[in-house]
């Protein structure tokens, strides 16, 4: 059989990167080296593609079972993490599993079994109770973003499935987090640290920006038009706060999306998806957003609420200044706010601009096909250039899904291409293609 396993040069190659960054080497080479590894570098590093790598490296095609696991704390981490794998091209088999989808998807998806499952602690627990897949052959566990999964809550059913993995010899962790304990029932004995949170995110500026009045909606208006028209996150504390907040902007014509625990999982991937492909600019959310969602321009984001503990002013403040990119942490305070001890000194942003902040020139379309019907995104592409007659500058970011696809189009060209597109076949399958 000819073996569909792609090279690492092959697959930075298709993922547009050039080399890896120094921590991403160093991972790459522990994890070759050793069976137990605990890499610390901060949000936005490139920590996913530090391990997906080498893992993808160490499968072996010839066996049609789970070889290896990864660990998430949030469905929308699962996501991501299933989308870079995906987007690496590695001829493996991959699924996801989480909470607040049927049991029932998952064990049709999974008939096929994958070589790497990446899921949630509850669903993955649930899986193995029902033995919808064989551990027998798991020898690699990677627990990303440890600091959250083995918190109180999520340790019994980590406790449960690292028990029933007997050969899972091979352990990696992530964090963007310093000094978190690892309770003994994960098995660590000798792991070798990878440590580049000292280096912090070069990028980054922190600033303040003082509200005359403790209700801060007015300066945080004033806050968006001065900074403009850029991908931005607004992090609040609670989710109800989210609707006060989201109907102060639509009062004042700002554009944006919203994004917390109490919407169902289809708006949350929604609305994600369309903050990725740019239908949204602006993004009101909980610290649900802090982790697991990478958007890789992000011009800047604004703490609303104070975060409650440093841990998460750090993931929030890594949503921005990622990779190679430079960005700005704005903490949005009342003057007579106290501060917590680890915000101080920061420098003041004077709020002198008004930029008028206009709708997105993107629009999300749905599209009633996807890669179980063997619809690539050449296909899609195929059918908004040929049928649609859309210029290239006006098809916009493709995500391309189990059982259909979302496209960015221009919001100009919109009532002629759905028209054009609506009900033709793509792939021996007619497709619905509509606004959301």
């Amino acid at each position: 059989m000819k073996s569909t396993r792609k090279s690492q040069s092959a697959i930075l190659s298709k993922l547009g990167i050039e080399a890896l960054n120094e921590m991403q080497e160093q991972a790459a080479l522990a994890i070759d080296s050793v069976d137990e590894v605990i890499l610390l570098s901060p949000t936005g590093s490139g920590k996913t593609l530090a391990f997906l790598l080498p893992l993808i490296a160490i499968l072996d095609e010839n066996i049609p079972e789970v070889q290896a696991m990864i660990i998430v704390p949030s469905r929308e981490l699962a996501i991501q993490i299933e989308q870079v794998a995906r987007d690496m091209g590695s001829g493996y088999k991959i699924n996801t599993v989480y909470g607040g989808r049927p049991f029932s998807k998952d064990k049709m998806e999974l008939a096929h079994t994958p070589h790497l499952i990446i899921g949630t602690p509850g669903r993955l627990a649930d899986h193995m109770r029902r033995g919808t897949f064989s551990t027998e052959w798991v020898k690699t566990l990677i627990l990303d973003e440890f600091d959250k999964s083995l918190e109180i809550g999520f340790e019994e059913e980590m406790d449960e499935i690292i028990y029933n993995l007997p050969n899972a010899y091979r352990k990696i962790m992530t964090s963007a987090t310093q000094g978190v304990d690892i309770p003994d029932f994960v098995g660590l004995k000798k792991p070798m640290t990878i440590d580049y949170l000292a280096d912090g995110v070069k990028k980054l500026d922190i600033k303040a920006i003082i509200s005359p009045d403790k209700d801060k909606l007015d300066t945080l208006v004033t806050a968006i038009r001065h900074l403009g028209n850029q991908p931005a996150i607004v992090f609040l504390n609670f989710k109800d706060a989210i609707n006060r907040v989201s109907d102060h902007l639509d009062d004042c014509d700002i554009p944006h999306g919203c994004f917390y625990g109490g919407l169902d999982q289809h708006d949350r991937e929604r609305a994600l998806l369309k903050f990725r492909n740019g239908t949204h600019q602006l993004l009101i959310a909980t610290d649900l957003a802090a982790r697991g969602i990478d958007v890789p321009e992000i011009k800047f984001i604004i703490h609303y609420h104070l975060p409650i503990r440093e841990e998460e002013f750090t993931h929030r403040n890594g949503r921005t200044a990622r990779m190679h990119s430079d960005g700005t942490a704005y903490v949005l305070h009342w003057k007579d706010e106290e501060l917590p001890d680890f915000i101080y000194g920061l420098p003041e942003e004077k709020l002198t601009e008004n930029h008028k902040i206009t709708k997105s020139i993107w629009t999300t379309l749905f599209i009633s096909g996807g890669r179980k019907d063997k619809i690539s995104k050449g296909d899609i592409a195929g059918l908004f250039f040929k049928i649609g007659k859309l210029k290239k500058d006006q098809l916009g970011i493709i995500e391309l899904k189990s059982d259909c696809a979302f496209v960015a189009v221009s919001t100009s060209a919109l009532n002629s291409v759905i028209q054009k597109v609506d009900n033709q076949r793509v792939k021996k399958r007619k497709v619905r293609v509509y606004t959301i």
